[in-house]
């Protein structure tokens, strides 16, 4: 058995060295950590947009440079693939690029557990071959069948994803829930589980939803960074901007907000604001009286809304996905 590696404390650095960033305050490179919210706060989305900033090396959210781009290896548990491909194009559309010429790689398996040797060994392999520059797990809650709440089993799979980022320098996004009602909780502690979640992360991006109503009637939605080793920012306003199958996210600044209170809401706002408000399923009829469109108008946008995978129909009738 060899030594541990040791120097004299004289020896050692005297400087810390400088944050090396895959995306400019976002994300340093080589980090592993956690996206965590509510249901319904979009964390899907913006893990989706750092796909797409990856891979394309167009600033994310139109606003943080990239500095390390690179492939993108991503699995989305809860999505079907239709959903998946529609929500990167409506984002790659947004950013200028075409998603053709991307290389965001899209696990198809239908299940894929980090509490089983196998699967671990198989995700392995192909970080291995393909040497992401991000990896993407979304969301962790379908990943496993442990105790989210056992720090000893929480900090056993973690552990494993900690060793694959320093073995081949993948930086790793896990996209993660918080505590129901945990939105007066600092954001780290509001996450669902052990706090080994918290702890673990170099670089950790929390969204939520105010109580504050936008212009257009949504709940304003928030971006908070936290990093182990660089400055943390809290309360980005972000929106969720577009129509149907070409939705992204964008930062709204100021002057966005005085242009957009003389912009008239658009259909698909008109019916998200409305399921949003009454937060159980709609009936057609319900909807129609709710938005005031026209029963063509509403059934051709709701289509809309269907295929981009931002409602779905239930035996009730119409409601928001939980991203």
């Amino acid at each position: 058995m060899t030594m541990l590696p040791y120097k004299q404390a004289i020896e050692l650095a005297d400087h810390t060295p400088e944050t090396t960033w895959l995306v400019d305050e976002l994300w340093s490179d080589g980090a592993v950590g956690i996206l965590g919210g509510e249901p319904k706060c979009c964390k899907s989305f913006l893990s989706l947009e750092l796909a797409v900033a990856v891979s394309s090396g167009q600033p994310c959210l139109g606003r943080f440079p990239v500095r390390r781009p690179g492939t993108v290896l991503l699995f989305a548990a809860e999505d079907a693939p239709r959903i998946v491909k529609t929500r990167l194009m409506g984002i790659a559309e947004a950013r200028g690029v075409d998603l053709s010429g991307l290389d965001i790689q899209v696990i198809t398996c239908e299940r894929l557990r980090l509490d089983e040797p196998r699967d671990v060994q198989a995700l392995e392999k192909t970080v291995a071959a393909l040497r992401p520059r991000l990896l993407i797990l979304d969301p962790f809650v379908r990943l496993h069948r442990i105790d989210e709440n056992s720090s000893h089993e929480v900090a056993s799979i973690l552990e494993q994803l900690r060793l694959m980022q320093r073995r081949y320098g993948t930086s790793i996004l896990i996209v993660h829930h918080a505590k129901k009602n945990g939105g007066s909780a600092r954001a780290g502690q509001a996450l669902r589980g052990s706090s080994e979640f918290h702890a673990w992360g170099d670089s950790n991006l929390y969204m939520r939803r105010t109580g504050n109503r936008g212009l257009v009637g949504h709940d304003q939605l928030t971006l908070s960074i936290e990093h182990r080793a660089a400055a943390s920012r809290t309360g980005i306003p972000l929106a969720l901007k577009g129509e149907a199958e070409r939705l992204a996210l964008e930062i709204e600044d100021k002057i966005d907000a005085l242009v957009t209170a003389n912009v008239k809401p658009t259909t698909t706002e008109r019916i998200e604001r409305a399921l949003a408000e009454e937060n159980e399923p709609m009936t057609l009829s319900a909807l129609r009286q709710a938005s005031g469109l026209r029963t063509a108008t509403l059934c051709k946008t709701i289509k809309g809304l269907l295929v981009a995978g931002r409602i779905h129909k239930t035996t009730t009738g119409y409601a928001l996905v939980g991203n």
